[in-house]
């Protein structure tokens, strides 16, 4: 009899843990990866064929004080202008300058790598072989205290499966679709997974100088499974001049 009980003790503690594992499973396939951002992605806008679910949402609207507004319409009706003559106005990429924050974080279709540890994030374009880094939980520096650069200085933190990062000291020249930015644009993201190879990263743009209201969009990345990323360094450009205009010009080799 006491065989028999020590028998299906084993048998019913076997069944507990069985069912604890296999919960748990369940609850890793419902999440896979929730934390694990390591690998390459590429831009995911959604489009024909797309889950509209999956689809980043639109941008809130822009909306600057007023007395950057007409200088902002300006640009961007020039820039759409060049467009539509298939010409090409000079910005900072043109002159092989790094696209900086928050722009690199979407260049055409060019992927990004993420490499992840504990203390640092690491985020790599392939467009130039731009670079970031991520400093997981630490304090951010008082705006004043950060030297201006491309991509300014970024710490990171985990709240739940969602990782946020505040970034502050981006050089006022580097601008994402001619916003105009002061010395003290901060801008956050929230990066999160929304299917298990779908990442949406939020992006919210603040300005006490030049906004009169946080400037939101999210961008969207699709995990590539063995993808290796391409060196893409900028030349020189010796072949490109900007002409009276502002107008991206070939030089032609004199025969």
């Amino acid at each position: 009899m006491i065989k028999y009980r020590d028998t299906l003790l084993r048998i019913v503690v076997a069944a507990l843990w069985s069912t604890v594992f296999l919960s748990g499973g369940a609850w890793a396939q419902s999440k896979p990866n929730a934390l694990d951002l390591n690998g390459t992605w590429e831009p995911y806008r959604g489009g024909r064929g797309a889950d509209p679910k999956l689809t980043p949402p639109a941008a809130t609207p822009l909306v600057l004080k007023p007395e950057y507004v007409k200088d902002y319409q300006a640009k961007r009706a020039a820039d759409a202008a060049a467009t539509s003559r298939g010409e090409q106005l000079a910005t900072g990429a043109i002159a092989c300058m790094p696209y900086g924050l928050p722009a690199m974080m979407a260049v055409a279709s060019y992927p990004v790598e993420i490499i992840q540890t504990p203390k640092q994030i690491t985020m790599v374009q392939e467009a130039y072989s731009e670079l970031r880094r991520i400093y997981m939980d630490k304090p951010q520096l008082p705006i004043d205290e950060v030297p201006p650069t491309f991509h300014g200085r970024s710490v990171g933190r985990w709240e739940g499966d969602t990782l946020v990062i505040n970034t502050v000291g981006v050089k006022e020249s580097v601008q994402y679709q001619r916003i105009p930015h002061s010395d003290q644009m901060r801008i956050t993201e929230r990066v999160r997974f929304v299917a298990p190879e779908i990442l949406h990263d939020q992006i919210t743009i603040e300005d006490p100088v030049t906004l009169e209201k946080p400037y939101t969009y999210t961008l969207g990345y699709r995990r590539m499974s063995d993808y290796e990323m391409v060196e893409f360094v900028c030349a020189e450009n010796n072949r490109e001049y900007v002409d009276e205009q502002g107008v991206v010009r070939l030089r032609v080799r004199e025969k």
